[in-house]
């Protein structure tokens, strides 16, 4: 289950914001990140905390340290790679990839997914994008949500109009406009085959064995708000977590 942390460290802050910044591609190759002084400086922290969130970095394999020159950023292959550790994480996927919307978002019957979401009733909003990374597909997602929370996003253009592409997750939409935020996700990984509409999204062979993860968001008031079932092609995504004992 991830989490959204209640208190953010220091060195967590400043790992977080030196991600967006490289995800953003602030710091393309050959440009040195600042140093352990400088963001010391800057942010009103000490060296040790500096070194600890690059530490992260370097272990997610966003950056490297070259011994007399600096820190910068790793050069990034056709595979997207990403760590997880919380639902803001999740929501900075919008930071270097966008969707194309191929199914809008309209009301169904979903027997399976209105249970999944602990509705009384049998009816869902459904949604379906697929997400790129430089042009590149590797993730189909179906998105359900109760009633409720379905009606919160109809006048949304981005997701009723197909083929819109555009930069955003379905959680940074909610998250805008429900009344509690979002506060954890319980997630799933299995193995899929590609059926012949994931396929044809995604570029692949039928049959072809897929990465799929499920996750059911919950908000801070203990309510179901989305269930998310998204299938990557592994060629193209790695996933990482970060495990951590408690209270370390």
């Amino acid at each position: 289950m991830l989490r959204q942390p209640q208190r953010e460290s220091a060195y967590v802050r400043l790992a977080r914001e030196l991600r967006a910044a490289i995800l953003r591609h602030d710091y393309p190759e050959g440009v040195r990140l600042p140093t352990e002084a400088e963001l010391a400086e800057r942010y009103g922290i000490s060296r040790q905390t500096v070194r600890r969130a690059f530490q992260d970095l370097v272990a997610e394999g966003l950056v490297h340290r070259v011994p007399g020159r600096g820190t910068f950023a790793t050069p990034r292959d056709e595979q997207y790679l990403r760590q997880f550790g919380s639902v803001d994480d999740l929501m900075g996927l919008s930071l270097d990839t966008r969707t194309d919307l191929v199914t809008p978002l309209h009301r169904r019957v979903d027997v399976d997914a209105a249970g999944r979401l602990g509705l009384h009733t049998d009816r869902v909003h459904k949604l379906a994008f697929r997400r790129l990374h430089e042009d590149t597909a590797f993730c189909h997602t179906s998105v359900f949500l109760p009633p409720a929370v379905g009606r919160l996003l109809e006048s949304v253009p981005e997701l009723t109009d197909p083929g819109t592409s555009s930069a955003f997750t379905v959680i940074e939409l909610l998250d805008r406009r429900l009344p509690e935020p979002i506060a954890e996700a319980e997630q799933s990984i299995t193995v899929a085959e590609a059926t012949p509409e994931l396929a044809g999204h995604l570029g692949c062979e039928v049959g072809r064995a897929l990465l799929r993860i499920d996750r059911v968001y919950q908000s801070a008031g203990g309510h179901l708000v989305e269930l998310a079932i998204s299938h990557f092609l592994p060629e193209h995504y790695s996933y990482r977590v970060r495990l951590r004992r408690s209270g370390r």
